[in-house]
């Protein structure tokens, strides 16, 4: 007999999360090999960004963020007790997870911000340039590092992100990699 699933994830999440997973990997990646890749997979981010803001406003239940955004101490009650092993399982994000949701939007997205005004003003490229062309040296670098750090700030979240899907995971018996493939997870608590 098999267990029942219900559809949390809509194709539109899953395409939202894995083309942002390939998108900040060919970016992270590139970075100072392949200028024009590196730019146009933070273009791809951008994107996604602003669509993931959309949709969590207007997606689905499981996609809106007035489904899985928490106060701070909701989240924190949470982590004690996951970590006591005794976390309540939800269908959707749990707090911690819709924490780190907004957290990986918030720092992906000075990462883009930064980015282009490293291109335009750098580079004399990209959507800024004709704002930022020509405004110095000390402008470009600072954005640089600016850049550079979101950038490796992101990657510390994916693995801390990659960590809590795993321990969630195997505290409440399912692959949460798997359900966000194909969207079902096992219905009930």
């Amino acid at each position: 007999m098999t267990e029942q699933t219900i559809k949390v994830w809509g194709p539109l999440v899953r395409f939202f999360h894995w083309t942002l997973v390939a998108a900040f990997f060919v970016a992270y990646l590139t970075e100072d090999d392949v200028l024009s890749l590196h730019v146009w997979a933070g273009y791809w981010i951008g994107g996604l960004i602003v669509f993931r803001l959309l949709w969590g406003l207007v997606g689905p239940r499981y996609a809106r963020f007035s489904d899985f955004v928490q106060r701070p101490g909701v989240v924190l009650h949470y982590l004690k007790d996951e970590l006591l092993g005794r976390a309540r399982r939800y269908i959707g994000h749990n707090p911690a997870g819709g924490a780190m949701v907004v957290v990986l939007l918030a720092s992906l997205g000075l990462t883009v911000l930064a980015g282009l005004v490293l291109l335009g003003s750098g580079e004399c490229a990209g959507p800024l340039a004709g704002w930022l062309c020509g405004g110095g040296k000390a402008l470009a670098e600072s954005f640089e590092d600016i850049h550079e750090f979101f950038a490796n700030f992101t990657l510390l979240l994916v693995g801390l992100h990659v960590l809590g899907v795993l321990v969630a995971g195997r505290l409440h018996g399912e692959n949460l990699v798997a359900a966000m493939w194909h969207g079902r997870k096992r219905a009930g608590s």
